[in-house]
């Protein structure tokens, strides 16, 4: 049987067009002048970087206490922010990266286990870890919600993962009872709310790449790079980044810091491809939005 993890396009998850220019301006603006921590001396062999990023020394934002269960992320570039979720409560937070004093939240939903989102025009989709979907969308004053339910039967199934490409919704199983030695992952169709197996990635393909246990690679959160084409997958368990090109190669992995990506459970990208990364609080200290610049822009 021959392992495919869908993967179709480009990513389209804004509300409006992006002004490229406008937001290089704001986020070089902010490369320059935040005030917010640098992983300074984190860098080692066992932490290594790539040509586009420095995964080793990303600048860290730390979030307020309120955030600190922070789980997916969809970058929002009309004004440099990006929208969030936390597990357990359903609250929908903006948080304007250049001012997070200036955060704005709705409830919407009951506490359940929200655990990732996208954001399509003016829609967003948010993600519970059984595999239901919950849209939303805003008419004036007012938050419309609508459910999905994925239906698991005896299966049991764990998400965490969401990710769109060219207008299609894709789920990613973090620990699915399909799952060998494979990443596994479903179409969401917006349209009839029905859910369509999408194939899988092969993990085996890793095989003498990385020290970790492939049982170990369990995706936290998954991003389309707009400006390479690819897929990127987190994996908070095994604390690493790889990278999955249109071909279903895993043509890069990057082993992740744990003092710095402590617990990273969203992931977002601006459109000229600067990488955002949530970690979730672990032991102390507080939640953080780790900022990664494309060196190659």
């Amino acid at each position: 049987m021959a392992y495919r993890l869908s993967f179709v396009g480009k990513n389209h998850n804004m509300f409006i067009p992006n002004s490229f220019l406008f937001t290089g301006i704001l986020l070089s603006i902010f490369f320059t002048q935040c005030s917010c921590d640098h992983a300074d001396g984190a860098k080692s062999d066992q932490y290594k970087g790539s040509a586009r990023y420095d995964i080793a020394t990303p600048k860290i934002l730390n979030l307020p206490v309120e955030l600190d269960e922070i789980s997916g992320l969809a970058y929002y570039a009309k004004d440099t922010s990006v929208f969030a979720i936390i597990d357990e409560d359903g609250v929908l937070y903006k948080i304007p990266i250049m001012n997070i004093d200036k955060t704005r939240k709705w409830v919407f939903d009951k506490s359940r286990d929200f655990e990732d989102l996208v954001l399509i025009d003016s829609t967003f989709y948010i993600m519970v870890s059984n595999g239901d979907i919950v849209k939303l969308h805003f008419e004036g004053d007012h938050i419309i919600t609508d459910k999905s339910d994925f239906g698991t039967g005896k299966k049991k199934n764990e998400f965490e993962a969401m990710y769109v490409d060219r207008g299609k919704l894709i789920i990613i199983c973090k620990d699915c009872s399909d799952d060998k030695k494979s990443i596994t992952s479903f179409h969401y169709d917006m349209v009839n709310k029905t859910y369509e197996d999408a194939g899988a990635l092969d993990l085996t393909q890793l095989n003498g790449k990385t020290e970790k246990k492939l049982k170990d690679i369990k995706p936290s959160a998954a991003a389309i790079n707009p400006v390479t084409d690819e897929l990127y997958i987190l994996s908070s368990v095994s604390k690493q980044l790889l990278v999955v090109n249109r071909e279903n190669k895993i043509t890069e992995v990057y082993d992740l810091n744990p003092k710095i990506y402590k617990q990273p459970e969203g992931i977002a990208f601006t459109p000229q491809g600067d990488l955002i990364i949530s970690n979730e609080v672990f032991l102390e200290g507080t939640a953080t939005l780790l900022i990664l610049k494309n060196k190659l822009k």
